[in-house]
């Protein structure tokens, strides 16, 4: 069956010179080369497309179905947006006269941006408008990828986009058709792996309004902190804690040494590291993709499974170098011994660190921070594609898994590698915690492996872990959705 969307004959270049006035049909129908007759049946033919069931609706499953047949990916949500936009009279139906009017509206709009585009009024996209189109908008892009998708709309590849070309690539596409919803839905449909984004996410990747993504994930970064912030101080107390360790107890004494306000404390700094974490590890990774596709040759699509886990890592243990004085600090002001429940200011707290131990104290505990990152994205990655598998497999029966199931195996993934390498976490946040000065102090990290082992057990090297565990579900959750809220507010749907 040929791709419902093409029409009987092939859209000509210089075919639409109009560029003043009310843009009608008629412009539409002269830059695609058909008459009324030849569209309406193009457009009758598309709707019995998507219409399996022949009754003359489509509904949600049908438009489902139709948009996984033409490769659109079900986890953007377009059948329920194409639904509601084409639904005029909300009875959660399509008929054949609400379809044709959002293909009348629809077909207008990408002729007035195609207008647009076509500084030139030759009836047709170059690359070098296509660049420019992009650049006035703030979207900058390298030969490379304006090459890719220039290939992927100009269909007959002769190195022009025509109009029909242009309305075969955006007629489904529900959102206003703007230049940067444009080049953010090609960059979701043309290539675009979720498989891999347990590493790190693909999509913010050619700086395409990156400031927005790196915001929104700022502050779905710093609200599932914050939530969380009670279960992070208890985890720390109980890691750093030489005797026998219990829960119940330990959340007495953080009430008794700060009331409420203790289970917050050292959350601020906690907030104030996640965007520069973000930036620092979303622009490293993307130099390390470069470094690879210019060792490796092909493009920065195809690096692979074992290129991106090598991305990052790395890009992670970067970003993890920068902000480790700010993570060390939140260490010692959590488990600051309070005289009298008063806490230092930090300030204060990193001048005496500063004074009395020196510029490298700063960095203790660095190195076992620095050797889990590997294993836990390894781990991460292997356990999130299995139950991804899984779910496909024997729950959703050969269907693609939706945004919540991701979301669920993301959350077991990570839970499962953070466990592996809970012990290098115990040992890290010792060594941050205790002062350099100390006489009977840690030396090195095996020291701190093996005095816990002798003297606590195995099990020593696991305090803390249930509520870290406890954390993974409700932030996992929190930065979901607070992501998926200022991705709206901030026009990145």
């Amino acid at each position: 069956m040929p791709p419902p969307m093409e029409s009987s004959t092939k859209g000509k270049p210089g075919s639409q010179g109009q560029n003043s006035g009310q843009v009608t049909m008629e412009h539409v129908l002269l830059a695609l080369g058909e008459t009324a007759e030849e569209r309406e049946l193009r457009i009758g033919s598309l709707f019995n497309f998507f219409d399996a069931s022949n009754d003359g609706y489509l509904d949600y499953l049908e438009i489902e179905s139709g948009l996984r047949a033409l490769q659109i990916p079900a986890e953007y949500k377009y059948a329920r947006d194409l639904l509601q936009v084409c639904d005029a009279n909300s009875d959660g139906r399509v008929d054949y006269h609400e379809f044709k009017r959002y293909m009348d509206d629809k077909e207008l709009e990408l002729y007035c941006i195609f207008q647009a585009i076509d500084v030139e009024h030759s009836g047709c996209i170059l690359p070098e408008e296509l660049w420019d189109a992009l650049v006035a908008v703030g979207i900058k892009i390298d030969d490379e990828e304006l090459a890719r998708f220039m290939e992927h709309v100009d269909k007959d590849n002769n190195g022009i986009i025509t109009f029909e070309e242009w309305r075969d690539f955006l007629f489904l596409y529900p959102h206003e058709a703007t230049i940067e919803n444009i080049y953010q839905y090609w960059e979701k449909v043309c290539h675009v792996d979720i498989g891999e984004q347990a590493v790190i996410p693909e999509g913010i990747s050619k700086g395409v309004l990156a400031s927005k993504y790196l915001i929104a994930g700022a502050v779905a970064g710093a609200s599932s902190r914050t939530a969380t912030a009670p279960l992070d101080r208890l985890k720390v107390v109980l890691q750093v804690q030489a005797a026998r360790a219990h829960i119940v107890p330990a959340i007495k004494q953080i009430w008794k040494d700060g009331r409420f306000g203790g289970f917050f404390r050292g959350n601020g700094i906690n907030v104030v590291k996640v965007a520069p974490e973000s930036a620092i590890k979303f622009y490293t990774y993307e130099m390390l993709k470069k470094f690879i596709v210019d060792e490796k040759g092909g493009t920065k699509a195809d690096i692979g499974t074992s290129g991106r886990l090598f991305a990052g890592g790395v890009a992670g243990a970067v970003a993890q170098t920068a902000v480790y004085p700010m993570d060390l600090v939140k260490t010692r002001l959590q488990t600051y011994a309070c005289e009298g429940g008063r806490v230092p200011k930090l300030g204060t707290l990193a001048k005496d660190i500063w004074v009395q131990e020196g510029p490298r104290a700063f960095y203790r505990g660095l190195f076992p921070s620095l050797l889990g990152i590997i294993p836990y994205a390894g781990i991460d990655l292997a356990a999130y594609e299995t139950l991804k598998d899984m779910s496909r497999t024997y729950i959703l029966h050969d269907n693609e898994p939706g945004p919540l199931v991701q979301l669920g195996c993301g959350t077991m993934s990570g839970a499962l590698g953070a466990t592996c390498v809970y012990p290098l976490q115990v040992v890290r946040t010792r060594m941050q915690a205790q002062r350099s000065t100390a006489t009977a102090g840690y030396e090195r990290m095996s020291d701190v492996f093996w005095r816990t082992i002798k003297h606590e057990g195995f099990l020593g090297l696991y305090k803390g872990l249930i509520p870290s565990l406890l954390k993974v579900m409700p932030a996992a959750s929190i930065t979901y959705l607070v992501y998926e809220m200022m991705k709206k507010n901030l026009s990145l749907d």
